[in-house]
């Protein structure tokens, strides 16, 4: 095999299936002549000379189809597409509708009265462990430990003194059960079930694991209700809301890590390669200009025991010993 097929191959696996070129560090390399920039299919244009120590690599036949509800983001020369929620205030509004007398002057107010205030955190929660016994989605109930460690997850989100809005579980019973624990330390705060939120598969993994092979369908139909929870729940803020929010999200380990990757604009498909535990915490912040932020991912630990004066001896001394399995 060549070297630049090597390298092809190599940036195809990092770009998880993106159609937007790589870049590695090679010797320096002589640039082409022709002009500043090529043709691209879709209307984007690619630099046709690579800087100086860089080599462009263009998307190899090898690299995996995308599915086709993921939109990548083309023709922007950046890898973040700032318009990922389709709630960028140019395109929330009617252009062709602007007023020609007041110009850019009403342009400018339309604008600013679809900008974003507020900045929106979402805890997602996974669920806590459950009887994997059951034949049953009702049968999969808490175990004792699940118990425990949804009372130690509510802690540790009342700790925060945090002003939650809302609390949105899957409707599944290990959820719903978990939903109910950590509700009881945040009185007050609404709970609204939702299907969308179900554990599934996702997108097919890259790379692959023997482990957990599901039918095909079984990711065309999961993974179009994933997609359309993402798109549902999280996007930056309305523009009416004028002050910070707090919701939290219960769901499953599926769920959040796929949501995590289209949040960060990662690869999607390699939702897998990510880890979470059981009652973990992973905090997502949306700022009003629609960037993304990364607090925690799957937070858990001796951080939930040690903190809360109110646990008793006996059950941190359970819990410490059963961290390798939360």
């Amino acid at each position: 095999m060549s070297v630049r097929r090597a390298l092809a191959l190599a940036a195809c696996g990092l770009a998880g299936g993106s159609v937007l070129l790589s870049a590695v560090v090679v010797g320096k390399q002589p640039a082409r002549g022709g002009g500043d920039s090529e043709p691209r299919p879709g209307g984007s244009a690619v630099p046709s000379a690579a800087p100086p120590g860089l080599l462009l690599l263009p998307p190899t036949a090898s690299c995996p189809p995308t599915a086709g509800w993921i939109e990548r983001p083309a023709g922007t020369g950046s890898y973040w597409d700032s318009n990922w929620d389709r709630r960028e205030p140019l395109a929330l509004i009617n252009l062709k509708k602007k007023n020609e007398e007041t110009g850019e002057e009403e342009l400018a107010s339309r604008l600013d009265h679809c900008k974003a205030k507020a900045t929106r955190h979402i805890f997602l929660i996974r669920h806590s462990q459950y009887n994997l016994d059951g034949r049953a989605d009702k049968d999969r109930t808490l175990t004792p430990l699940g118990r425990e460690q949804a009372e130690l997850t509510g802690h540790r989100l009342a700790s925060l003194g945090l002003k939650f809005d809302q609390i949105i579980h899957s409707s599944m019973t290990r959820a719903t059960e978990t939903t109910e624990i950590i509700s009881k330390h945040l009185p007050g705060v609404k709970k609204i079930s939702t299907d969308l939120l179900r554990e599934g598969a996702p997108i097919e993994p890259d790379p692959p694991v023997s482990h957990w092979k599901p039918e095909a369908v079984q990711y065309y139909e999961d993974g179009a209700r994933i997609e359309a929870a993402f798109r549902n729940f999280i996007h930056r803020a309305d523009a009416k809301q004028e002050e910070d929010s707090y919701e939290i999200f219960v769901c499953h380990a599926n769920v959040i890590r796929y949501i995590v990757c289209r949040a960060l604009q990662f690869p999607p498909e390699g939702w897998l390669r990510l880890s979470l535990n059981n009652g973990s915490i992973t905090h997502l912040v949306i700022r009003p200009n629609g960037r993304v932020a990364l607090r925690t991912l799957g937070d858990t630990g001796k951080r939930l025991v040690w903190e809360q004066p109110c646990i008793t001896l006996q059950l941190k001394q359970k819990l410490n010993g059963c961290m390798g399995q939360l």
